[in-house]
């Protein structure tokens, strides 16, 4: 269990963040992470708890708590303290296909979850997370691993985001040959466009797809299946399918003045500048002016609003800081949530707190203030004489308690109108669900979301052979909850074309 005292002898300690108006000076992860040996102090921390709720990964209140991968938290976090790092390292890669990916991008359900969490600073299970599996690239325990025996099935996997991915790496480890078709110029999907560089740097997906790539994951890029190649030469081609695409149907705004020049939905803003970015490194590795990449949806200069308080709109709060903007605010329909948990909020649940997040601390650091202006939306988008926008018309929202149902009503309040500036307005007020052309195309059923549907608990759709996994199957959701639907789906097509399957279940 680590360190009896642990818990007691030793307060939480965190790797150093580069100050704010440095890091925006590029777009590079800013994390300075922990020497080895003040890790191993840090995982001495862990209890071992009788009930370890960082590994429960169940709802409670309709809340994740835990990890959704069930990781063996407190396992490896012995294995660190005692310095057993490469154990460490094969009891996370039994449950965690890409540690690598969610020690940067989770937002640690675990730690949420901690028992040191319930009176004092929870275990810094993510940071030690980051901590194996970084050592193990540098040891070369996370070395390629071919298969030695194949059983000649074929599968299709469609898309190449969190979810496909973690479905081919275990359908290639059990002998299956594998081929992901991903309709962007680079595989990754959400992780590669839709979380930016500072979040989760691009080597460190291509570090990972080249490893999977030497073990036998056949990837075909810029191949957008449904429209350049047709379901039926799929379904003809290969033993099985996996639609992994998904939920990338944005939610709009529909009010007056929708159609003027300058407004985006973040998912395409945020992949343009990615886009710029690997361009210009591409020629020139010191350098991160975007300026110098063209066609790409620039914020500089410029006054920017975003829609939605989310992670999505925090990101491009941060990435409009480093374009230069003039300006940026953030409109958040919801009201501010408490600075500490509510009495009706307790732990193990999922704490329902404000958090200030990098976008918004660079905001304060570089205008003054946080960007955030709560329980307000846009009412009318105003445009100038040449059909730009220029201003939007927002207006104040309260809420209420409807009485019978239970749930928040919302309504305008009355004379609360006011005008704001902007020239450029980027919307991130998340998914409605996945795209229907890829489910059309093979004849799939999608539920009154526009999710794939399936049985409770299951990943088979309605069409023979055909699978679904991740945000197109359960909608919008985390990386750790598309990496999980990945692997329990990859279960589930090895049994149907086996008759068996001995890949380890969650």
């Amino acid at each position: 269990m680590g360190k009896a005292t642990g818990f007691l002898e030793y307060e939480r300690q965190g790797g150093v963040l580069v100050q704010e108006k440095q890091r925006i000076k590029n777009y590079n992860e800013f994390h300075e992470y922990l020497s080895e040996e003040e890790q191993q102090i840090q995982a001495s921390r862990c209890m071992n708890c009788g009930v370890p709720f960082c590994q429960f990964g169940m709802e409670i209140m309709g809340m994740a708590s835990g990890c959704p991968l069930h990781n063996l938290i407190p396992e490896w976090n012995d294995l660190i303290y005692k310095g057993n790092w490469e154990l460490a390292y094969n009891r996370l890669k039994k449950t965690n296909s890409f540690p690598e990916f969610t020690s940067r991008v989770c937002p640690a359900l675990c730690e949420a979850a901690c028992t040191c969490g319930l009176n004092g600073d929870s275990v810094s299970v993510r940071e030690n997370e980051h901590a194996i599996i970084e050592k193990a690239y540098k040891e070369g325990f996370a070395k390629v691993n071919i298969p030695n025996i194949k059983t000649g099935k074929k599968i299709a996997i469609i898309g190449s985001g969190p979810a496909g991915l973690a479905a081919a790496d275990q359908l290639n480890q059990r002998g299956h040959s594998v081929t992901v078709f991903e309709r962007d110029d680079r595989p990754g999907g959400l992780l590669m466009y839709g979380i930016p560089n500072m979040k989760l740097e691009k080597d460190i997906i291509y570090r990972k797809i080249d490893i999977m790539k030497e073990e036998g994951v056949e990837f075909k890029l810029s191949q957008n299946i449904g429209k350049d190649k047709k379901a039926s030469e799929i379904l003809k081609e290969f033993d099985s399918v996996i639609l992994a695409c998904g939920a990338k149907n944005p939610r709009d705004i529909k009010a007056a003045g929708r159609d003027a020049k300058g407004i985006y939905f973040a998912v395409d803003f945020l992949t343009s500048s990615t886009k710029a970015l690997l361009k210009v490194r591409q020629k020139d590795k010191k350098t991160d002016n975007l300026a110098k990449a063209d066609g790409f949806i620039d914020s500089k200069g410029k006054k920017v609003i975003v829609i939605g308080g989310g992670d999505t709109g925090n990101d491009c709060v941060a990435t409009c800081i480093r374009h230069g903007a003039k300006s940026v605010t953030q409109l958040e329909m919801m009201p501010k949530a408490p600075e500490k948990r509510a009495q009706d909020n307790p732990w193990p649940q999922w704490p329902k707190v404000c958090k200030t997040d990098y976008g918004q601390e660079e905001a304060k650091a570089v205008f003054g203030s946080d960007p955030r202006v709560y329980q307000t939306t846009v009412k009318e988008f105003i445009k100038n004489e040449k059909g730009e926008l220029k201003a939007v018309k927002c207006v104040n929202l309260e809420f209420s308690k409807d009485e019978k149902t239970g749930k928040n009503l919302m309504k305008e309040v009355a004379g609360s109108e006011k005008i704001l500036d902007c020239d450029l307005l980027l919307i991130a007020a998340g998914f409605l669900g996945s795209e229907e052309y890829v489910a059309k195309a093979f004849g799939v059923e999608l539920d009154e979301k526009t999710n794939v549907s399936t049985q409770k608990g299951r990943y088979a759709t309605n069409v023979k052979k055909v699978f679904t996994a991740g945000d197109m199957h359960r909608g919008q959701s985390l990386v750790v909850w598309a990496i999980l639907e990945g692997r329990e789906c990859a279960r589930q097509v090895d049994e149907y074309l086996m008759g068996y399957t001995n890949l380890s279940p969650q």
